[in-house]
């Protein structure tokens, strides 16, 4: 019995420097641990792109780890491409209306692929009242959320909806908004 005592006090006096050395790096231990939740992987393509369609890069970062969780050569079920998932039909239209720099058309492309979504979503914010509303439109698409506009069941003034019906796109802008939240707490500052 006094054998385990011996070894059970030094045992007991390193956890407990360890759990004061804790609560004392506390903030700074779930600083770091959220910065690796929520990277700025591709910082001078964001920013750089972010800047040109005048967009805060907090926001670009969010969709992006909403979309593809910054996995480059993410494709979905849709056939949605890249970091911010842009199907063929989308990506060719923002590349025509802004043309990538490098003249590239290539959707796995980073800079290609966030120069599109960037316009894409300058257009959005442009277009609607509400950035919720834009952000349910880059998921769903135009025509699904200028329908949800007109419908009393969705929208009480036409430009911001009080209701989303599709699950998977009112899931998408809570997600969204969450990480916009965060990465704008997190990063503003930085």
């Amino acid at each position: 019995m006094k054998r385990r005592r011996k070894w059970l006090l030094p045992v007991m006096a390193a956890l407990a420097v360890l759990a004061v050395a804790a609560a004392l790096n506390a903030p700074k231990i779930s600083g770091w641990a959220l910065r690796q939740m929520y990277p700025c992987r591709f910082s001078e393509t964001v920013g750089r792109e972010a800047e040109e369609f005048g967009l805060p890069p907090e926001l670009v970062y969010a969709v992006i780890k909403a979309e593809s969780g910054f996995d480059p050569n993410a494709r979905s079920r849709a056939g949605a491409m890249g970091l911010m998932q842009l199907t063929e039909e989308t990506f060719l239209w923002m590349a025509e209306e802004h043309p990538p720099e490098n003249g590239g058309l290539d959707r796995y492309d980073v800079d290609d692929n966030v120069h599109c979504g960037c316009a894409l979503l300058r257009r959005l914010l442009d277009h609607y009242a509400a950035p919720e509303v834009a952000l349910a439109a880059y998921n769903a698409g135009i025509g699904n959320v200028d329908r949800w506009l007109m419908e009393p069941e969705h929208s009480n003034d036409g430009r911001t909806l009080k209701s989303i019906p599709f699950p998977e796109t009112a899931a998408y802008v809570k997600k969204v908004t969450k990480n916009w939240q965060v990465y704008e707490k997190l990063y503003s500052d930085v």
